[in-house]
């Protein structure tokens, strides 16, 4: 597996100034210290942090500032050895004995999103924020739910809230969290967990950088809370090694917890992915960031082997006989290979997809793409790009990234039904009504289950109208009544 993770130490820099980025802590330094030569870039006082750009030792060294570090996406940073590509593009728009795309949706099915839980609510009147990549808006699974509007470019490159070539890692997880499913093509679209959310993309990521500047973060997420959103999305992080912890990352993970702090008081649940480095943050000498700062949830994921790889499947299978037992490998609730993990760290786990090299070369008939290792991973929207022009595509990914945004669309859900509900309690919430299936070094509290949970929300699965009002007409948006 190809690695993208950038080891700990890169710092930002200032593209109006060439200078170096670093964190400016206004609770160790007073505001009258910071020189005049300094830039400021963001200045969050609901959080007492200025994002800057100059000589640190000039605003009181290492015990008033941290450097604004680059963080990078959770879904491919994993390096274990002989895996496949984590991700893939779904191009076979015609091809015979494909399935359609919502049959491949195996981690809603799982979760009988469309069967149970969109019967009682499909996030109206919620409103979640995705800090990654960027949003491609034009696609039709997506046009619908992200406002324009209020999405934001933090990065200081000049582009909008979306920029083509700074990766299709946000628009896959806006897709797993309010996809509409309304693209009317031969094989459809896919349905995300809150398709009547109001979606805001706060872009982190510029083209040709890997990484996110840490100031760009937490502005970020001083940001959506500020703009009342209910839930914000960061599938991201600095990849964890055993033994990482050290003054830099300590100081910098004080100020996520500040920031996702200042979120909650705001009622904003702060949904992180925990990491796809397979390691075990429970020891007091390894660290995650921002995983362990305060006032973030932290999600692990889990994902099936053998998901539709048995020939005799043809495009007429049915999720829920694929989903049997007896044609599986590995269940959907199975812990991913490459997640990173600890009891005391993670809240829950969710479906971020899987993947066993062993198990394909033992099924393997000497067809490169036989089984379809991929339907093992999680498919949602993405964007292709030929000579500058961009188009809207489908694509799987496998990683914690994923699995956070099935827990953030699960935050909208309740808020569409419990608005009043505190962070607190929604956080609670989510780890009473996951399932316990052992493992809790991987899973926390348990496995998120939707359909507990809205209907611990609902009071008893609710009452006969969806949630703005009209009478259920048993349909999902934008799709057929069987799906």
């Amino acid at each position: 597996m190809a690695g993208a993770g950038l080891a700990f130490g890169t710092t930002a820099v200032s593209a109006a100034s060439g200078k170096k980025r670093f964190l400016i802590d206004l609770r160790e330094v007073d505001r009258s210290a910071v020189s005049a030569d300094t830039e400021i870039i963001h200045d969050l006082a609901d959080i007492d942090v200025l994002v800057a750009a100059g000589d640190p030792d000039e605003v009181g060294g290492p015990a008033a500032t941290a450097p604004d570090v680059e963080i990078v996406p959770h879904d491919d940073e994993w390096d274990g050895d002989d895996g496949p590509a984590v991700e893939r593009d779904d191009d076979d728009e015609e091809t015979p004995g494909v399935p359609d795309r919502r049959t491949l949706q195996w981690d809603k099915h799982a979760q009988e999103l469309a069967e149970e839980v969109h019967e009682t609510t499909r996030g109206a009147g919620s409103r979640v924020a995705v800090i990654d990549s960027g949003v491609y808006a034009d696609h039709p699974d997506l046009d619908e739910v992200v406002n324009e509007e209020l999405s934001r470019n933090f990065t200081g490159d000049g582009g909008g809230f979306f920029a083509s070539g700074a990766s299709d890692h946000g628009t896959h997880v806006a897709g797993i969290t309010a996809g509409t499913n309304d693209y009317d093509g031969e094989r459809g679209g896919i349905l995300g967990t809150a398709p009547r959310t109001d979606l805001l993309a706060l872009r982190v990521f510029s083209p040709g950088n890997e990484g996110a500047a840490t100031g760009d973060i937490l502005a970020a997420i001083v940001y959506a809370a500020e703009t009342n959103c209910d839930a914000a999305n960061l599938s991201l992080g600095i990849p964890a090694t055993d033994g990482n912890r050290n003054p830099e990352l300590v100081a910098i993970q004080k100020l996520y917890g500040r920031a996702a702090s200042y979120a909650n008081e705001q009622g904003t649940v702060v949904v992180n992915s925990a990491g796809n480095s397979a390691v075990d943050l429970d020891p007091e000498e390894t660290i995650g960031v921002p995983t362990e700062a305060d006032g973030v949830f932290a999600v692990s994921a889990t994902g099936p082997i053998g998901y539709i790889w048995d020939d005799e499947f043809d495009d007429e299978i049915e999720a829920e006989e694929a989903l049997e037992s007896e044609n599986l490998r590995k269940p959907t609730t199975q812990p991913a290979k490459y997640t990173t993990y600890g009891g005391s760290v993670v809240d829950v786990s969710a479906a971020g997809g899987n993947f066993d090299p062993d198990a394909q070369d033992e099924a393997n008939d000497g067809d490169a793409d036989s089984p379809k290792w991929f339907y093992d991973l999680v498919l949602s929207t993405v964007y292709s790009e030929e000579n500058g022009d961009v188009s809207p595509d489908y694509g799987f990914k496998a990683g914690t990234s994923m699995a956070a945004p099935q827990v953030t669309g699960a935050v909208a859900l309740v808020r569409s039904l419990r608005p009043e509900m505190s962070v607190a309690a929604v956080e609670d919430l989510l780890r009473d009504t996951a399932r316990d299936i052992g493992e809790a070094d991987y899973r926390g509290d348990g496995h998120l289950d939707l359909t507990a949970l809205i209907g611990a929300a609902s009071g008893e699965g609710g009452d006969d109208e969806d949630d703005d009002g009209d009478e259920d007409d048993g349909e999902e948006d934008g799709e057929d009544e069987d799906d």
